[in-house]
């Protein structure tokens, strides 16, 4: 990937975020097979290790509708029922079924998904995103405030204002620091 997508966030602000301003992270099926690498752990459908054009088709639909979704809620609208559709129908594409094993002694319930590899991981990354829009936590959604971000996060802290406190938080420190000492060093510089 030319730039490393932030992650940390919820899965569906991290699948968001792979859109930074006029870039798309997600563009190619090994750019989707890097991104998983990172999301490891924290979806309960695993990704295949070597996705396919339909794979990514159908990652970035889900993309597409939580973009919607997110950036009605920013504005204080009613989020498009066309993208709550798309998550919810990519969730009855793949089904979770908890299916019961008996392992010698132990009676174990594991949910497994049906479908196609990329309906799966679809539906699994349309699942995480339910989650976090049933939750009310998704009132604190922010928009990173550096002039040419469009990146998303929640904040943990109420006065986090970037994205990422390294990326987008230090060009605004040293952009201002920039500025301070261009005007002290410029006496007929208008200060405000």
């Amino acid at each position: 990937m030319s730039e490393a997508p932030l992650t940390g966030e919820p899965p569906a602000l991290d699948l968001v975020n792979t859109c930074p301003a006029g870039q798309d992270l997600l563009s190619t099926p090994d750019q989707l097979a890097e991104w998983l690498l990172r999301q490891a752990g924290r979806l309960p459908e695993r990704g295949p290790a070597h996705p396919s054009a339909d794979d990514l088709d159908q990652v970035r639909r889900i993309r597409a509708h939580l973009k919607a979704v997110f950036d009605a809620l920013l504005h204080h609208r009613r989020p498009p029922a066309a993208a709550l559709r798309g998550l919810n129908d990519a969730q009855s594409a793949a089904p979770a079924i908890r299916h019961l094993e008996w392992t010698g002694d132990t009676l174990t319930a594991t949910v497994r998904r049906t479908g196609t590899t990329g309906a799966r991981l679809a539906a699994a990354l349309a699942e995480s995103a339910a989650e976090l829009l049933a939750d009310p936590s998704i009132a604190r959604l922010k928009q990173c405030e550096a002039q040419d971000c469009v990146l998303l996060f929640l904040p943990a802290h109420p006065r986090r204002r970037w994205c990422s406190p390294q990326r987008c938080g230090n060009r605004v420190r040293v952009a201002r620091y920039y500025d301070r000492h261009k005007q002290a060093s410029d006496p007929g510089a208008v200060t405000g």
